[in-house]
C-alpha cells in the first residue's frame, strides 16, 4: 500500500502562498477525528502518488508521525497549471462502510472496429467495509458491436454481495454506435 507523508498546516499561512511554495493542501476527516486536520505535503510526493493512486485508492497517511489508514476522498487539479491543488482524505473504520466511488477502465477498445465506442460513465459510487473497497472496475470492450451496451448491473462490481452500488444498475457504461456514413457518402455523389 501507497503511503504519503503530510504535515499539519497552520491555518495562519494561505493556501495561495503554500502551493507557490510547492506544496499542495488538503484535509484529513473520518469519524473518530473530531475535527478536520489541515495539511500540506510536497507537491512532488502527490504527483507521484497520483502517478498509481487516485479518488476513490486506500493509501497510508502520514501525518506528523502518526500513520492513518485513508481513503482519497477527492482531488482537486488546476486545469489552467496543470497541477493538484487541494487533496481530501477519509480516515477508514474497521467494520463501518464507507461511500467511495470506482474508476471504469476500458479495456481493448481498440479492437472495436463496427462502430464508434462511446463512454458513458466515468465512476461508479458505492459503499462497502474498508476491506472490500475497489479503486477501478475494468470492462473488457473487445468483443463489442454496433449497438451494443454495457450496463453498470453487467459488472463484477454489481455482482459483489459485499458492495452496496448507489449508482444506477441500469445506467449504460459504455456502448458501440453505428457509423453514419451516409452524410459521407451524399457529398461524393454530389462531388462526382
Amino acid at each position: 500500500m501507497n503511503t504519503l507523508k503530510a504535515e499539519k498546516r497552520s491555518m495562519d499561512v494561505r493556501a495561495k502562498k503554500l502551493r507557490r511554495e510547492g506544496f499542495v493542501t488538503g484535509n484529513l476527516f473520518g469519524r473518530e477525528i473530531e475535527a478536520s486536520i489541515p495539511l500540506q505535503m510536497t507537491a512532488r510526493e502527490v504527483e507521484g502518488l497520483l502517478k498509481t493512486c487516485h479518488k476513490g485508492s486506500q493509501i497510508l497517511l502520514n501525518v506528523d508521525n502518526k500513520t492513518y489508514h485513508v481513503l482519497i476522498k477527492d482531488v482537486e487539479y488546476n486545469s489552467m497549471k496543470h497541477c493538484v491543488e487541494e487533496i481530501d482524505f477519509q480516515a477508514l473504520v474497521s467494520g463501518q462502510k464507507v461511500h467511495s466511488v470506482a474508476e471504469i477502465v476500458l479495456q481493448n477498445h481498440e479492437k472495436v472496429s463496427t462502430g464508434v465506442l462511446e463512454e458513458l460513465l466515468k465512476e461508479i459510487s458505492y459503499k462497502a467495509l474498508p476491506e472490500d473497497l475497489v479503486d477501478q472496475v475494468l470492462v473488457d470492450v473487445g468483443d463489442m458491436r454496433a449497438g451494443d451496451t454495457i450496463r453498470v448491473r453487467d459488472l463484477a462490481i454489481a455482482a459483489n454481495e459485499k458492495i452496496e452500488l448507489l449508482t444506477d444498475p441500469q445506467e449504460a457504461v459504455v456502448t458501440v454506435a453505428m457509423v453514419n456514413n451516409k452524410a459521407a457518402e451524399e457529398e461524393t455523389e454530389a462531388e462526382e
